[in-house]
């Protein structure tokens, strides 16, 4: 199958790549942004690299449906109510709480403010000023901090640790308006990794996470970067985490993918083994993902985040058929990883989908063959 690569290569660019692929963090170098699929997605009922959405990793209607009617009419009252209604234990209130705060970190930084004119998320203040006591804006605001520190400082930058300190302070008034909401101290992780909590601080940190949510996925995706070795941690300890996480997984968890998640930060930025994805270790992990999946319940909101990374191994795998079932799940949400760490979301995941697409076609697939 190696050849198929190289076709696709061919067809994709009009001149022929060396047989092993180059990444940085999930890109395909060789590549160009923009390029043409390698069959019309329309075949398979696949959005256009256009239309798809790079906001969020799936569906939450409610979600785009205020985010929308708050940044047009700068009225945080939607968002408030939208949050109370939310429970404070489920994966759904974290995503939307980070989905709220990002919007307001971004419209900051399309609009930083000046002479004459307000500055972007003026809504989000105007909620903490007339709601102090509302602890779904406290939590937004706490996770706004923290993207403004790694979206505009520096790590190890005095900015940098100055918001993050406040992020701390902000976390901790959040967690006193809500005392079952795991939703602050989640944000707090962030903020363990960005100021260097030692070990035993993040662990006390961790065992309060346990306390009000054991099973909550985004929590343990969030601790997962504390102890990769690129921050305070290490391989082997990364992958402890992720295993202990998946051996004590509820039936009907996700938490069976963690390890996946974990062989994913500690990928080389250049890999020249071809058969690494097809390894054991890969081939375990994706598996415990893959069971993870169908196990979990349709409506769980973190299962798209686990399938957005299957396709990425899946297709260096060269699973095709697989990578074809998880994309008909996911397609035309590409907010989760590995794809947020381009630049261009959308293009990074149009490569990966039309090197599926191909893969299929090349082994006898088609649109009629695939299962919807």
């Amino acid at each position: 199958m190696e050849i198929l690569w190289v076709l696709i290569a061919l067809v994709m660019l009009g001149f022929v790549v060396v047989p092993f692929v180059r990444r940085g963090r999930g890109t395909i170098t060789q590549v160009p942004a923009g390029h043409p699929d390698a069959a019309d997605p329309a075949n398979y009922g696949f959005a256009r690299e256009e239309e798809l959405d790079i906001r969020m990793p799936g569906p939450d209607q409610d979600l785009l449906d205020v985010l929308d009617l708050v940044q047009r009419t700068q009225d945080y009252r939607a968002a408030q109510q939208l949050l109370a209604g939310t429970d404070a234990e489920s994966e759904r209130r974290w995503q939307r709480v980070q989905a709220f705060a990002g919007a307001a970190s971004l419209e900051l930084q399309q609009r930083p403010g000046g002479v004459g004119e307000a500055p972007g998320g003026q809504w989000l203040r105007v909620w903490r000023t007339e709601l102090p006591k509302d602890a779904g804006g406290a939590a937004v605001h706490a996770e706004f901090l923290v993207q403004q520190a790694w979206r505009t400082a520096a790590p190890g930058s005095d900015e940098f640790r100055i918001i993050m300190e406040e992020a701390k302070a902000a976390c901790g008034e959040a967690a006193l308006l809500a005392p079952g909401d795991p939703v602050p101290y989640i944000v707090e992780l962030s903020v363990a990794r960005g100021l260097g909590y030692s070990q035993q601080e993040f662990e006390q940190l961790w065992l309060k996470i346990l306390d009000r949510a054991p099973a909550h996925m985004g929590a343990h995706l969030a601790a997962l970067h504390y102890w990769c070795e690129k921050w305070h941690g290490s391989r082997q300890q990364a992958y402890a985490f992720a295993e202990a996480a998946a051996a004590r997984a509820p039936q009907g968890s996700l938490l069976a993918a963690m390890p996946l998640f974990a062989v994913f930060e500690h990928l080389p930025e250049v890999n020249l083994v071809s058969g690494f994805y097809r390894s054991e270790t890969v081939t375990k992990a994706v598996h415990g993902a893959l069971h993870a999946v169908h196990s979990a319940r349709p409506d769980d909101p973190m299962a798209a985040h686990v399938r957005h990374l299957l396709v990425f191994f899946l297709v260096r795998g060269e699973r095709w058929a697989e990578a074809m079932d998880q994309l008909i799940h996911i397609d035309g949400h590409v907010g989760a990883l590995p794809w947020t760490l381009s630049p261009d979301p959308a293009a990074e995941f149009a490569v990966f989908r039309a090197l599926a697409v191909a893969g299929y076609e090349a082994n006898g697939g088609n649109p009629a063959t695939l299962p919807h």
